[in-house]
């Protein structure tokens, strides 16, 4: 059973973390989700090294929450808990001078001493949380983290404390993996005794690899975007760590990051020349005037203005900009360029931004407020990553009404859909290859509709900017992957948004607690057989159906109604009264001398199926009995049963073996559900004076017969015809049988119900009325 009461609890670890600390997305993932995962309902932990960077004001509101020794090989450190609540997310930073008072938080030549101690303080320090908080899911960062699940499992397995913990590890970017000499395995890490750590954590004959073991020993493993997380199972993008992602795909999944919707809006943000709104952006046109003006820039309107706000660097496609810039700029684009990195593109930058004044500025330094007045001023955005786990600029950029320009790889891909000119569709504009002609196209393309399709582009403006990138969105699904590794605890209501996580343990996990998408999907399993061969069939495994069956004579008046219109034409009809049902039992007899040869034979043909279930030995006697008993009681029936055969024949070469099911399906539906069926019967039933007549004995028959009507239904039909049986699988979709039925004029037959359904239950009712005769 889950406990309703019991939160969330997560524990979540990175080496960095905004407002504190921060120098790349990392920062902004782990400043923001924590957040978005306790408005979410559950409760977060945030773990952070306390570096002497970290602004004295936010030093001055920690508290010293605990301290203790952690041991690192031969050593004992001293790790204190330094507690700070902010935005309503508890912080605890871990405090060790000696690793963490520097000037910086990477690049020093005892990294992976500082991050393996970061990382087993993380896992000693899940003993000192506040009273109440017990840790259910550890969610580790990057390879500054990596090693805390190979600790856990390898030094506090078997604790209590520990045994509930699931740990979860983030790939942020899988280029940074943290190796180092095999020499630290012992000295620092203290596992070389232990032959799977060991073994686990070595990637070469005398390096071993943090992330690599966090891969092994990790329960999940996420990154920040879905196609991010297929390419580093290739041998391109994997960065040598393809092999063991491929293992352990089960395990991987790909989550996009968001973006902090309140701190980027263009219409509060107070970093902009003037606010703006999606409905309207009149503002946009002065910041983008203000910008060309403090860039030095030609202050048009006219000309579309492209920025890029980059790290400097090959992987962020500055070998393609390098390239195709004078194209560009001699195309009549401007171009605006903010970052560091590489001499040769600062330098090529610089030399593009002489040659064409007015039309091209580059900036060499970082400012982030420049950054946010070129978000809203550009209309066009430029990133023609080589590779990109996720991207916030791209987001960013459409935040403000920025046009992307991307290359479709990683979260670029998945954030930005390319511009249809024939539907209007997308949110920006893409190209596929790293080639920088490909990128020249692309950035014309959106010229070109700038220029010639103002009225589109506006639109696409509109579309970019009504996207949700918000944290929410990521926090849920977050939380599937949470609650999925902890099915014991039950999850908010408000936050189930039917997931996919969620639905695969709802199918893995019957008993699981997460039953508003099982209950939601279980009219889907009972819909397939009675709806119309369109119908999808659903998602739940087959095994379902036992149990959904049970509630489908309710749901399925509502459940049909909704998947087509066939499936609502039958839903509305079988609420016909059980006063027809009795009608229809009698009107059954004489209707049967009505009914086109051609339909019977159809009908024939998609009885065949239940006869080659019931036994030889049942079917002949029933096929001996009836024969005689229909001869008795009415001459017509013998007749009938002779055309019926002679055309099953030539029906059966007509028929197609697409919907064999659906006829077999409603045999089996007949006993629990004979509304369907009695509907099918009601119109003729007042127009025929014959059939008054046999009104009581098949009210008689129709409530003696209830409880083996199922048996009636599967063997009784077979009886007259069961040489047919090899052709079960050929019976005529609904349609077709509609279009037979035309010679049977005096018996009219409702749209929604297809003729084929009429012989079936008419002859069944002739046998149970006789059947039920001879046991009276």
């Amino acid at each position: 059973m889950a406990d309703s009461s019991k939160k969330m609890q997560i524990v979540f670890a990175s080496a960095e973390c905004a407002p504190f600390v921060k120098t790349g997305g990392l920062g902004d993932v782990a400043g923001s989700l924590p957040a978005a995962l306790v408005r979410a309902g559950a409760e977060v932990i945030v773990m952070v090294p306390k570096y002497a960077t970290i602004k004295d004001e936010y030093k001055a509101q920690m508290e010293h929450f605990s301290d203790f020794y952690v041991s690192l090989g031969w050593r004992n450190e001293y790790c204190g808990l330094e507690k700070l609540e902010h935005d309503g997310v508890t912080y605890m930073f871990i405090d060790n001078e000696r690793y963490f008072a520097r000037d910086y938080p990477y690049g020093f030549f005892d990294d992976g001493e500082r991050f393996a101690f970061f990382s087993k303080a993380i896992t000693e320090s899940l003993q000192h949380l506040p009273a109440g908080f017990e840790c259910d899911i550890l969610h580790c960062n990057d390879w500054q983290t990596a090693l805390a699940p190979v600790f856990l499992r390898e030094f506090y397995q078997g604790l209590p404390l520990y045994d509930r913990v699931k740990t979860v590890f983030s790939i942020h970017n899988v280029a940074f993996q943290g190796q180092f000499s095999d020499t630290v395995m012992e000295d620092i890490l203290g596992v070389a005794h232990i032959p799977a750590a060991a073994s686990q954590l070595r990637c070469d004959a005398c390096s071993i690899n943090y992330m690599l073991g966090a891969l092994r020993y990790a329960d999940a493993i996420t990154t920040v975007s879905p196609t991010y997380a297929n390419e580093i199972q290739t041998p391109e993008f994997g960065e040598g760590l393809d092999g063991v992602l491929r293992e352990r795909s089960y395990a991987l999944q790909g989550i996009l990051n968001g973006i902090d919707v309140a701190g980027f809006d263009p219409a509060t943000d107070k970093r902009i020349a003037a606010n703006y709104t999606v409905e309207d952006r009149s503002g946009k046109a002065v910041c983008k005037a203000k910008l060309q003006e403090e860039l030095g820039l030609e202050v048009r309107d006219d000309r579309p203005l492209m920025v890029m706000v980059t790290r400097l660097t090959r992987q962020k496609g500055m070998d393609l900009v390098m390239y195709a810039l004078d194209r560009i700029l001699s195309g009549g684009v401007q171009v605006a360029v903010l970052g560091t990195g590489d001499r040769d593109y600062e330098d090529g930058l610089r030399y593009f931004q002489d040659k064409y004044p007015g039309t091209m500025a580059a900036r060499i330094e970082f400012d982030p407020a420049l950054s946010q007045r070129m978000y809203a001023a550009a209309d066009m955005f430029l990133m023609p990553s080589k590779f990109e786990p996720c991207g916030l600029s791209q987001i960013i950029a459409m935040r403000y009404g920025t046009l992307p320009i991307v290359r479709e790889t990683g979260g670029l891909k998945d954030t930005v859909q390319p511009y249809n000119e024939f539907t209007g569709e997308g949110t920006g504009f893409s190209f596929s290859n790293f080639n920088g002609d490909e990128m020249g196209d692309a950035v014309f393309r959106a010229a070109r509709l700038f220029w010639d399709n103002r009225d589109a582009w506006n639109q696409l403006v509109t579309q970019a900017m009504s996207q949700d990138f918000s944290w929410t969105r990521s926090a849920d699904k977050y939380l599937d992957l949470y609650f999925f590794m902890h099915p014991e605890i039950e999850r908010p209501a408000a936050v189930v948004d039917e997931p996919v996580v969620v639905a695969e343990k709802a199918a893995a996990e019957p008993e699981a607690t997460v039953k508003e998408p099982a209950a939601a999907e279980e009219p889907k399993v009972e819909k397939k057989p009675t709806a119309e061969a369109e119908v999808k069939p659903a998602a739940k495994p087959a095994a379902k159906k036992t149990t959904t069956r049970k509630t489908t004579t309710k749901k399925a008046t509502t459940t049909k109604a909704t998947d087509s219109k066939t499936s609502a034409a039958k839903a509305t009809t079988a609420k016909a009264s059980t006063t027809r049902k009795r009608t229809t039992a009698a009107s059954k007899k004489t209707a049967e001398a009505e009914v086109a040869p051609e339909v019977k034979a159809e009908t024939a043909t998609a009885e065949a199926k239940p006869a080659a279930k019931a036994p030889a030995k049942t079917a002949a006697k029933k096929t001996a009995a009836t024969t005689k008993k229909a001869t008795a009681a009415k001459k017509t029936t013998a007749t009938t049963s002779t055309n019926t055969k002679a055309a099953t024949t030539k029906a059966a070469a007509k028929t197609t073996p697409k919907a064999a099911a659906k006829p077999a399906d409603k045999v089996e539906e007949a006993p629990s559900e004979p509304k369907a069926k009695a509907t099918v019967e009601a119109k003729p039933a007042a127009k025929t004076t014959t059939r008054k007549r046999s009104t009581t004995t098949a009210k008689k028959t129709t409530t003696k017969a209830a409880a083996p009507k199922a048996e009636a239904k599967v063997e009784d039909k077979p009886a007259v015809k069961a040489e047919p049986a090899p052709k079960a699988a050929e019976v005529k979709t609904a349609p077709k049988a509609t279009a037979k039925a035309e010679p049977a004029k005096e018996a009219p037959v409702s749209p929604a119900a297809p003729a084929e359904e009429k012989a079936p239950t008419k002859k069944i009712s002739v046998r149970k009325a006789t059947a039920a005769r001879k046991r009276r």
